[in-house]
């Protein structure tokens, strides 16, 4: 049964487009939950992201992938996650821009699966209400990963580092003509903000970085989850 699912599956990707030399199935047994065998094949096949369906199964189905999401969004931090939620099709991406290292990262994410789609479109935008932190983030906390010349280059933390999150979009392909700017926003619920504005845009996918597992969970944690749990008919791409 298992591979009759698998098998059609792999026919609906072939008939939207994909390779047939780009797909691999398989259907495993395991002792352990499906949502922690789902994370411990996801990490160990070093596999860019990992992509959950919550609707358009039926009633056990959504109960059963509404679970393991919930379980994978809290577990797993290794693999960038791709929550799915009804019918997407939209190709524009709302990017939740942030001053911390793991909001570039989601860029780059962003940028990696983007650039080869010339349909596809990204709408940068921060929120006053998602992001009050105080302070600045250290500029060390940036150089690991880029360096310091190009953070002292690029790193416009005055600014919400909307030039940082653009560079990274067009130095990973993605053109300067497909990416936009939207004016800051506020609002007291900060989920909210994120799915109204992505909805006023006709934005399909929110895309948002988050603090590693070891960190304090604090307004970035909340907000993903909240995200999550209201987002209908729209995908949320979680990176960190």
């Amino acid at each position: 049964m298992a591979e009759k699912y698998l098998k059609d599956a792999k026919s609906r990707l072939i008939r939207n487009g994909m390779e047939e030399s780009q797909i691999s199935f398989e259907a495993l047994i395991t002792t352990s939950s499906i949502a922690t065998a789902i994370h411990h094949y996801a990490v160990h096949g070093l596999y860019d992201s990992l992509l959950v369906g919550r609707r358009g199964m039926g009633m056990m189905g959504e109960m059963l992938m509404g679970s393991v999401s919930s379980y994978l969004v809290k577990k797993c931090h290794e693999v960038p996650l791709w929550i799915i939620d009804g019918e997407v099709t939209s190709r524009r991406f709302l990017l939740a821009v942030h001053s911390v290292p793991a909001s570039l990262l989601a860029a780059d994410h962003l940028a990696f699966f983007i650039r080869s789609n010339p349909g596809a479109e990204v709408l940068l935008y921060h929120s006053s209400a998602l992001f009050s932190t105080k302070g600045k983030p250290r500029l060390e906390d940036f150089h690991k990963q880029w360096g310091k010349e190009w953070c002292d280059k690029y790193l416009d933390l005055d600014d919400h580092l909307f030039q940082a999150h653009t560079q990274i979009l067009v130095e990973g392909g993605v053109p300067k003509e497909r990416i936009t700017r939207l004016p800051t926003g506020a609002d007291l619920e900060a989920s909210h903000d994120l799915l109204r504005k992505a909805r006023k845009h006709r934005c399909g996918t929110i895309v948002l970085g988050r603090r590693g597992r070891d960190a304090s969970k604090g307004l970035l944690g909340g907000v993903s989850d909240r995200t999550l749990q209201q987002a209908e008919n729209m995908a949320v791409w979680l990176v960190g």
